[in-house]
């Protein structure tokens, strides 16, 4: 027994090792994964809190289209009341007698809106344009947060490559620490270019520190923006294409035509003229007549313990049913300016949506062209920021010469590396820079962020 129960105990054992194994691969595994771009969009349209609140409007929409069909239909209701009267009442000259009755009545009831101005009709067409303005205004919402989202990606890749810039630089300043202590031991250089070299490797390695804490400021508001744990968060660094004339447009009309055309704030500012003219409609309903028809079906019953000769509960039901027919008409006259008014506030929104459309276009078009000259400036700024980092190295390079046969101090070969490390920084901005604008013209063109 005592061998059997050791058995059982190392198979328990050996299956928790296996469990909690299993467990710490998994959860290593999940620390391990890199987001792709489209990975983070794809999270992001289906967990941003905005989104889900306007699918939950779009919901309500389709309920207000359902009330809007049951408009139509008929109203049916029913009935019932049942009495109870206790007291003395005159049942002869100068006789009175304790009574009891009981009544029951029961009743149906249908209603129907023959004619009311043709409101039902128009207030069924507003729930639909409600449907689609919120349907288009789900898909402006969904391609802002692409955008946001790619920014904040390219945003990461950015400090990244900034980080490696400055790691490199970095490991160059190790080399020439080395570089310059065996020159001393040499005694080809002095002890002071110890201390320089020294200063400049403390510099670097702030920089390095600096931009690591840079890079994962981008990863935070990454992982902030997609709402997940920042803990173990990362990103796939994929290598940008070095940016050329070709990614630019050549002419800003396309965008601006294609936008006009296609872009949601447009649609939405059409669908809300739409909504306002029938919102007129259904202010203008007003002056128009009502018509409607109902029928009821009543029947009713009624016992006294002074009569002996009642009928019986069912065929007092039944005896005594009866059926009425109302059709009526409802003109208005005077309404103490209540339809007026209606009208006319109706007619300024319609003239308010107008505006906000032509205002709508304003807006896009200054955006594009602003954006159509951002990316412009951003490709020159490219090229010269790639023309001064070749002159840069091409210049640090023959410092390092100079400096190596003794011809140049450190503190000019320390200057001529700043150059060389601002043109560095500055051609990384500028690439980002362009390629995020280029994003943006892309993004008014409708084609896909994550390519």
């Amino acid at each position: 027994m005592k061998m059997k129960i050791m058995i059982n105990l190392k198979a328990y054992i050996k299956h928790g090792l296996m469990v909690c194994a299993l467990f710490f691969a998994m959860s290593s595994l999940a620390q391990d994964k890199k987001w792709t771009l489209q990975e983070c969009v794809n999270y992001a349209l289906e967990h941003n809190i905005t989104v889900k609140q306007s699918e939950n409007a779009l919901l309500i929409n389709e309920q207000d289209i359902i009330a809007a069909k049951g408009n139509f239909l008929p109203s049916v209701s029913a009935s019932a009341s049942q009495g109870l009267s206790l007291g003395t009442s005159l049942v002869a000259q100068g006789i009175f007698a304790n009574r009891t009755s009981h009544s029951t009545s029961l009743g149906l009831s249908v209603s129907q809106s023959v004619f009311n101005g043709f409101r039902n009709i128009n207030t069924y067409k507003q729930s639909q344009l409600n449907l689609e303005v919120n349907q288009l205004e789900l898909a402006r919402i969904k391609d802002d947060i692409s955008l946001n989202v790619v920014n904040a990606y390219l945003n990461v890749l950015f400090n990244k490559e900034n980080l490696e810039t400055a790691q490199a630089q970095n490991d160059f300043s190790e080399k020439q620490l080395q570089q310059v202590k065996d020159l001393v031991d040499a005694g080809v250089q002095p002890r002071v270019n110890i201390f320089d070299a020294e200063a400049t490797l403390s510099r670097d390695s702030q920089q390095v520190t600096i931009a690591e804490n840079n890079f994962n400021l981008a990863l935070l508001s990454l992982s902030q923006l997609l709402q997940v744990p920042f803990n173990g968060f990362n990103v796939q660094i994929i290598d940008v294409d070095t940016p050329s004339e070709a990614m630019l447009y050549n002419n800003v009309t396309p965008i601006l035509n294609y936008a006009l055309e296609n872009r949601n704030e447009i649609k939405i500012a059409k669908k809300n003229i739409e909504n306002a003219q029938v919102s007129t409609e259904i202010s203008k309903s007003g002056y128009l007549p009502n018509v409607s028809f109902s029928y009821g079906l009543g029947t009713n019953a009624f016992y006294s313990n002074l009569i002996d000769n009642e009928q019986a509960f069912l065929e007092q039901l039944n005896d005594n049913k009866g059926h009425s027919f109302n059709l009526s008409i409802g003109i208005p006259i005077f309404s103490r300016f209540q339809n007026k008014t209606a009208v006319a506030k109706s007619k300024i929104r319609e003239a308010n949506s107008k505006l906000s459309l032509d205002q709508a276009k304003l807006d896009l078009e200054s955006n594009i062209q602003r954006a159509y000259t951002d990316a412009q400036a951003a490709l020159k700024a490219y090229i010269a920021a790639k023309r001064s980092l070749e002159s840069q190295e091409l210049a640090f390079e023959n410092s390092k010469e100079r400096y190596d046969i003794g011809s140049m101090t450190s503190f000019d070969l320390e200057q001529a590396r700043v150059q060389l490390i601002n043109s560095q920084s500055s051609l990384i901005n500028a690439k980002y820079d362009f390629v995020f604008k280029t994003k943006v013209l892309d993004f008014y063109m409708g084609k896909s962020l994550t390519n």
